[in-house]
């Protein structure tokens, strides 16, 4: 190899090293930035009623407490899941749901029993909350709302709320801050990590049109 061809591999081999050190830095920022991009939140502004969804034990409840006593909006509902109380009751076992605790949290924060609410069905997933959700409020003649949720699903609930919804009812989703999500360093435990995949793959499926449907409760 010549002087100047030397040269030449020597100034690529350069190159290669600087473009492949952008990309490991571009790919850094991407993942880091990964759970923050997925908390999106919206200004708090009064609405005929909040939604607690379901998960997130105590944390939703806690924070839709707080924004009932800013007075916000005059009646808070909570969300059934699904759960093992048919098959647990056939077997002589009483079972108590996530929206009862979620009831007790709600009145443990001086919200009064009178204004609490639980949506009579059992829901699945959060395409179905958004549903049961909207369909409430149309038969009820309301046309605003603050939902409630875990940072990390605030997007998700926006895009499903968009693509079900539309702008017919007025949503505000606010995030329950307490929870335990580590948005910048969400890859450092098996909870936010999990958590993430499961929001992006909902993300996915809520932009492609929802072909992914939930199974019956």
């Amino acid at each position: 190899m010549t002087h100047a061809e030397n040269k030449t591999w020597n100034s690529r081999r350069r190159i290669g090293i600087l473009v492949l050190l952008v990309l490991l830095v571009g790919a850094a920022i991407l993942v880091r930035g990964a759970g923050r991009w997925l908390v999106r939140e919206d200004p708090l502004s009064r609405a005929d009623m909040i939604v607690v969804l379901s998960g997130g034990l105590p944390y939703r409840a806690e924070a839709a407490a707080t924004i009932f006593r800013g007075g916000y909006a005059p009646e808070v509902w909570v969300t059934r899941p699904e759960g093992p109380a048919p098959d647990l009751l056939a077997r002589g076992i009483h079972y108590v749901g996530e929206e009862e605790y979620n009831r007790d949290i709600l009145m443990a924060r001086d919200v009064p029993e009178s204004v609490v609410h639980t949506f009579p069905g059992a829901i699945v997933d959060t395409e179905q909350e958004v549903e049961a959700t909207a369909a409430m409020m149309r038969s009820a003649g309301k046309t605003s709302v603050i939902i409630v949720t875990s940072p990390q699903h605030t997007r998700r609930v926006r895009a499903l709320w968009k693509h079900v919804v539309g702008n017919s009812l007025k949503m505000t989703v606010r995030a329950a801050w307490e929870d335990p999500f580590d948005a910048d360093h969400w890859w450092r435990n098996t909870r936010d990590a999990l958590s993430v995949v499961r929001e992006y793959l909902g993300l996915a499926n809520a932009w492609a049109g929802l072909p992914v449907r939930p199974h019956s409760p």
